[in-house]
């Protein structure tokens, strides 16, 4: 199986870590181990420091991931844009335990410098794409194309991932979605819109 999703309906920071600790953690960064044991002696706010940490971990290798992928000009960017849905479908299914553990901590960070700057990159690296792509289409055209391809993918990735899947039905799952985006994409290339 891909991913597995916590069924705890236990709430809060506290919960959040346990959760996320119980669909084995892989990559904490910087944060050692010893801080992880030790957030029970320091109660919520060491917890909820250490689910920032690794939202805000999470978040940076997202953007630069996208980036790599969306901006690799060796491939063709049909191509990036199914590699990219591809890593993301498998990423939120990989990572759909520790999602479901840090959403119950997301009021605290939610609206974070680190938020807001990860989402204005993502942002940025989506419209170059899109003007690479569509050179031709006026910028409301592009702007609507990435933001309906970036929001389906976001939904429709939460959404699949929230059921424990096979590598094959991810695989499958992914390939759907990124020719139905390339689909949309040759159409509005075609329409001149």
């Amino acid at each position: 199986m891909v991913g597995i999703v916590g069924d705890d309906e236990s709430t809060g920071p506290e919960a959040a870590l346990d959760q996320a600790e119980d669909v084995g953690v892989q990559g904490l960064g910087a944060v050692e181990r010893e801080q992880v044991d030790g957030v029970g002696e320091r109660g919520a706010g060491g917890a909820c420091a250490i689910l920032f940490r690794l939202q805000s971990d999470e978040w940076r290798q997202t953007s630069e991931s996208w980036r790599d992928i969306l901006e690799d000009a060796g491939k063709p960017p049909l191509e990036r844009l199914r590699v990219l849905v591809h890593t993301f479908i498998r990423s939120e299914c990989e990572e759909a335990g520790i999602r479901t553990a840090l959403n119950d901590a997301a009021p605290l960070y939610r609206d974070a410098p680190e938020a807001r700057e990860r989402r204005a990159s993502a942002r940025r690296t989506v419209q170059a794409f899109m003007q690479e792509v569509l050179p031709g289409a006026p910028k409301r055209t592009r702007a609507l194309a990435a933001d309906l391809i970036t929001t389906t993918m976001s939904a429709v990735g939460k959404q699949f991932s929230a059921t424990a899947r096979t590598a094959a039905e991810v695989n499958a799952y992914a390939a759907a979605m990124a020719d139905m985006f390339c689909a949309y994409l040759r159409a509005l290339e075609r329409s001149g819109l």
